[in-house]
């Protein structure tokens, strides 16, 4: 114990020579130095911040007009879709191609391109739920239309 006392005083007295403040901590033995802080050498009253503008003040959105977007790979075909943009918002989400590998595709395809499409002028974004039964052709419709709508700058 009264070597324990000793080392905690010898930190002390270290940190203290060296101009930084130790914390010691008697109850787990272990001791933290603390941050020094410095301050200038000289500071000026004279200076004064001038406010820089950010941005520009009348905010542009995505021009209108419609958007293609990349040709999405999936396990069971290409997708991609192209978007309309008007006014600041998406008014329309057409599907360019589908998953057509066999006939099932097709089928699940068609069922479910109106789905997402409504979804997507629902939520006016690509940041939608998956068709239940349609996860690849999801998928690639979703990530073609980012893509038109990263192209757009929406």
């Amino acid at each position: 114990m009264l070597g324990s006392i000793f080392a905690s005083a010898a930190v002390l007295v270290v940190g203290w020579q060296a101009g930084g403040a130790v914390i010691a901590s008697h109850a787990t033995g272990t001791t933290t130095a603390a941050p020094r802080t410095t301050t200038p050498a000289t500071t000026s009253s004279s200076a004064t911040a001038t406010p820089t503008p950010t941005a520009d003040p009348v905010a542009t959105g995505p021009a209108d007009g419609t958007y293609t977007g990349s040709v999405v790979n999936t396990r069971f075909g290409t997708v991609q879709v192209s978007v309309t943009l008007a006014g600041g918002s998406i008014t329309d989400v057409t599907a360019l191609k589908l998953t057509d590998e066999d006939g099932r595709s097709v089928q699940i395809s068609n069922r479910a391109a109106p789905i997402l499409r409504e979804e997507v002028l629902a939520a006016q974004s690509a940041d939608v739920s998956t068709v239940s039964g349609a996860t690849y052709t999801t998928e690639g419709y979703l990530t073609s239309l980012q893509s038109a709508l990263d192209q757009a700058g929406f």
